[in-house]
């Protein structure tokens, strides 16, 4: 009798131990497919904002005498931008950083481009110039919005696969730590504005 119960025990132990594992498993890939789906969302911010930059160009090519370096820069900034792809389940932080440094030249080229603008007043009077500045300007946050989702999916992720027992599974079933967006060197240095 004794050895049936310590059978029974030992088969009922057995049972809440794989289906724990499988329930971390299964939990790991949620998590996992949540990383994805929120970097999917990132690379569709970026695009929104590609796809406005040559409807911005022509507009800005209507007026007159305007810049052709600053436009040719804007026109070269999107496509190397867009050049740039990432798989997120395989991202190091180096690459991380050379697509957010590459998505940076486009938010500098567009900054000049509106600075630029600002001294003429035909262009800024101009409604089209004017609504693609503003989905620009939305774009932007969206982006900002999209890449703390993805660090905050990845964080949830990598917290998940670290801790014990998860991460003896994680382990076993090549889960690893995914990398984040990171601040811009010197970031939190406020820029220096002079007027001239």
């Amino acid at each position: 009798m004794n050895k049936l119960i310590s059978s029974v025990v030992l088969i009922l132990v057995g049972l809440m131990l794989l289906f724990g594992g499988c329930s971390t498993y299964n939990g790991m890939v949620n998590s996992d497919e949540d990383v994805d789906n929120t970097w999917s969302k990132v690379q569709s911010a970026y695009q929104r904002r590609a796809d406005l930059i040559p409807n911005l160009v022509n507009t800005v090519k209507g007026v007159a005498n305007f810049e052709k370096s600053t436009l040719t820069a804007v026109v070269e900034a999107r496509a190397k931008a867009s050049s740039i792809t990432i798989d997120p389940s395989t991202a190091t932080p180096e690459q991380l950083a050379a697509f957010q440094q590459a998505q940076s030249g486009i938010s500098q080229t567009l900054g000049r481009l509106m600075v630029i603008s600002e001294q003429y007043p035909e262009l800024k009077a101009n409604q089209s110039f004017l609504e693609l500045q503003s989905q620009l300007e939305g774009t932007e946050n969206r982006i900002k919005v999209a890449r703390d989702n993805y660090n905050d999916a990845a964080t949830n992720f990598n917290k998940k696969i670290r801790r014990f027992p998860a991460s003896l599974i994680a382990g076993m079933s090549g889960f690893h730590q995914r990398s984040q967006f990171q601040a811009e060197q010197n970031a939190q240095n406020a820029p220096d504005v002079k007027f001239d």
